[in-house]
């Protein structure tokens, strides 16, 4: 029996839908020699750069791996300090979307590996520091394999025990997490934190107000004359990050990713997010591919987390009702809005995520 516990659109906001590699690449096992003759050489920065604080109870340096499509992503890796020299329980982080590694993932990844699992948290396919052109391009198929490519890295490193890796997806790299347990059996568990389904959010919008033929028709036409104009300017136009200057009457969601994107608290130069956004073609392929589509056949451990007054916990609920197996849960936070599980300390449920882990990678 699944249980449920619970603790005592078409734009994500304002058009976020419509790069010394050498030195710092850590070797995956013995195929480094072939690893590295596949990946593009990345221009890493060096610098602690975050937008959370480096702990000094983990090793961190820079990585980098390849996908089945060819693109070089790059992770920060961390490492737990005083461990017993054999193979570690690892986990691979990503999201949320639009945002890198410097961001949330991160925060997640150090706070995992201080609780003694090696992590790595990435930048996706063709956006932060990962390598890929064009630029700021969002895929469901690629962005999905980002996360497998993820677990090829991590099976083939020599401190790592590849039967028991994990990965975990926050916002929309939530929905990818899943969607690449429901294809990849290597993968022993899954944590999606404030979920969201990336293309019922382009395809229905919000809370599926536009689920329609005629609503979806409107976006392909727009976005197909935006095509047709990026091709004949030789460039892709970006759809905008969080909307800035906040309006008024924006909404509340909306004003809680302000908080973060756009303030000290969250705000970085390599962020979509942050910044530009991504190019408003994105869109297209999120709304003919729907992801999620056999997540009822995850025969893994899944736990979904979200808050309880998030606009988006919709998405984890209605997934949840997919899953099958007593090895599947859902989490609610009470009072927790969707951008409190990207950073607030005293809401995100580490203790419970690290229990998850520790039970299903072992």
């Amino acid at each position: 029996m699944k249980k449920v516990l619970t603790l005592s659109v078409v734009a994500l906001f304002a058009g976020v839908l419509c790069a010394g590699c050498g030195e710092g690449r850590q070797s995956a096992g013995n195929t480094d020699n072939t690893v590295s003759k596949m990946e593009e050489q990345l221009n890493l920065t060096q610098e602690w750069d975050k937008v959370f604080p480096k702990s000094g109870k983990v090793t961190h340096s820079k990585i980098t791996f390849h996908n089945r499509y060819g693109v070089t992503l790059a992770a920060d890796l961390y490492i737990p300090k005083n461990t017993d020299g054999g193979k570690l329980p690892a986990i691979a982080v990503c999201g949320p979307f639009g945002a890198v590694k410097e961001q949330a993932s991160g925060l997640y990844a150090q706070t995992l590996a201080e609780r003694g699992f090696l992590t790595i948290a990435f930048d996706p396919s063709f956006t932060g520091e990962s390598g890929g052109q064009p630029r700021y391009v969002a895929s469901p198929d690629i962005n999905t394999e980002d996360f497998c490519a993820a677990v090829d890295y991590l099976s083939t490193r020599e401190d790592v025990d590849p039967e028991r890796i994990g990965i975990l997806g926050i916002c929309g790299w939530g929905g990818m997490a899943v969607n690449a347990a429901a294809m990849d059996t290597r993968i022993k568990a899954t944590v999606a934190s404030t979920m969201y389904d990336m293309s019922r959010a382009t395809a229905n919008g919000y809370f599926d107000a536009a689920d329609n033929a005629e609503a979806r028709n409107g976006i392909r036409r727009q976005l197909n004359a935006q095509r047709t104009e990026d091709y004949r300017n030789g460039s892709y136009a970006l759809a905008g990050g969080v909307v800035d200057p906040l309006p008024d009457d924006a909404p509340q969601f909306v004003k809680d990713y302000y908080a973060y994107y756009k303030t000290p608290r969250g705000y970085h130069k390599r962020s979509l997010n942050s910044n530009g956004g991504w190019n408003r073609t994105s869109s297209l392929s999120f709304l003919n591919m729907p992801i999620l589509a056999y997540a009822g056949e995850i025969q893994s451990a899944v736990l979904l987390v979200h808050g309880e007054n998030a606009h988006s916990r919709y998405f984890s609920e209605d997934t949840y009702k997919k899953l099958q197996g007593d090895n599947k849960e859902l989490l609610i936070i009470p009072g927790a809005v969707h951008t409190d599980l990207y950073d607030n300390m005293e809401k995100i449920p580490f203790d419970k995520i690290e229990t998850f882990f520790r039970e299903y990678l072992r």
